[in-house]
C-alpha cells in the first residue's frame, strides 16, 4: 500500500513539473492604437470596433474567417474574436493569447492547429512579444473555475429569448445604440454583439488591473433564441488567472451588476 502511495505521489509530481504553462495574454512595446490596427488589417484581420477599455487605454477587437468558423460552432461564438490592449499610460500592448483563449472558449471542440496559425500571424505582425505573468497549465483551461462552487465556462448567464432578428434589434436599438459596439454574424442562428457596460460597473478593470483591460468589452452571445453572456465570476477570473481570493471580494458586487447590465436592452 505504500508502495502504491509513493508511486501515485511520483506520478502527480512528475505531471506537475511537466505541465505546459499557457500565457493569457502576449504583452509587447507600445504603438498607438492608429498603428496597431493598420498592422492588424494588414495581417487580414477585420477590425470589429476600438473600444475605451480604461482611462488611457483602449482595446481592439478583431477576428478573422478561420476565427469565425470556429465561432459559428455551436455554444462556441466567443471564440470568434481576440483582443489588443493599447495601454497609453503604461506605453504596452497586450494582445489575447488565442491558444489560451481557444482552449477556454472552445472546450473539447478545440483545434490546436487553427489556433496556433493565429498565435504565429500575430508574433510575426508584433515582433518581441512575450507571455505575461498571468497564465495556467494547459490542462486546466478549458476546465477552469476559480473554486469549487463557482461557474465554469458553459455556466453562462440567460438574458433573455425570442427570434435572433428580434434579440439584436433589441440590443442595437437600446438607448438608441449607446452601449451597442458591434455585431458579428456567425451563421443564420448564431451572432456574437460587443456590448459596453454601465461607469459604475466597468470600474472593475482599475480595480483588479488595468494590464488586463482587454477583459473589456464584454460580449452577448446570441444563438438559436437565446441571448446569454459569459458568467462574470468564470469570465474575469478566467480573464485574471492571479486574481486573488481577496482581490476576488473586492468586486463582489461585479457579476451581478454585469448580468444586470447586459439584460438592460431586452427588457420590455
Amino acid at each position: 500500500m505504500k508502495k502504491m502511495i509513493l508511486v501515485l505521489v511520483s506520478i502527480l509530481a512528475f505531471s506537475t513539473l511537466n505541465a505546459k504553462e499557457i500565457s493569457t495574454y502576449l504583452v509587447g512595446s507600445y504603438v498607438d492604437s492608429k498603428t496597431a490596427t493598420s498592422k492588424l488589417k494588414a495581417a487580414g484581420y477585420e477590425v470589429l470596433t476600438n473600444y475605451v477599455s480604461v482611462k488611457d487605454g483602449e482595446t481592439i477587437v478583431f477576428t478573422d474567417a478561420a476565427l469565425k468558423a470556429e465561432g459559428a460552432k455551436p455554444g462556441r461564438a466567443h471564440a470568434a474574436v481576440l483582443r489588443l490592449f493599447v495601454d497609453n499610460k503604461e506605453k504596452m500592448i497586450s494582445i489575447t493569447n488565442p491558444v489560451y483563449f481557444g482552449r477556454a472558449f472552445m472546450q473539447d471542440d478545440y483545434n490546436d492547429a487553427v489556433f496556433q496559425k493565429e498565435l504565429a500571424t500575430i508574433n510575426k505582425t508584433f515582433s518581441g512579444l512575450k507571455g505575461s505573468v498571468d497564465k495556467l497549465d494547459e490542462d486546466d483551461i478549458a476546465g477552469y473555475h476559480f473554486m469549487m462552487g463557482m461557474p465554469y465556462y458553459e455556466d453562462a448567464d440567460e438574458l433573455a429569448e425570442g427570434k435572433c432578428v428580434d434579440l439584436l434589434a433589441k440590443a442595437k436599438a437600446y438607448k438608441k445604440g449607446k452601449f451597442f459596439l458591434f455585431s458579428l454574424k456567425l451563421s443564420d442562428t448564431s451572432y456574437l454583439v460587443g456590448y459596453d457596460l454601465g461607469k459604475r460597473t466597468k470600474k472593475f478593470v482599475a480595480k483588479i488591473g488595468r494590464a488586463n483591460a482587454a477583459v473589456l468589452p464584454y460580449m452577448i452571445k446570441i444563438e438559436k433564441g437565446t441571448a446569454t453572456s459569459l458568467e462574470a465570476k468564470y469570465y474575469l477570473a478566467v480573464s485574471y488567472p492571479l486574481l486573488s481570493m481577496g482581490e476576488f471580494t473586492t468586486i463582489a458586487t461585479v457579476p451581478g451588476a454585469i448580468k444586470k447590465d447586459l439584460a438592460k436592452p431586452f427588457k420590455k
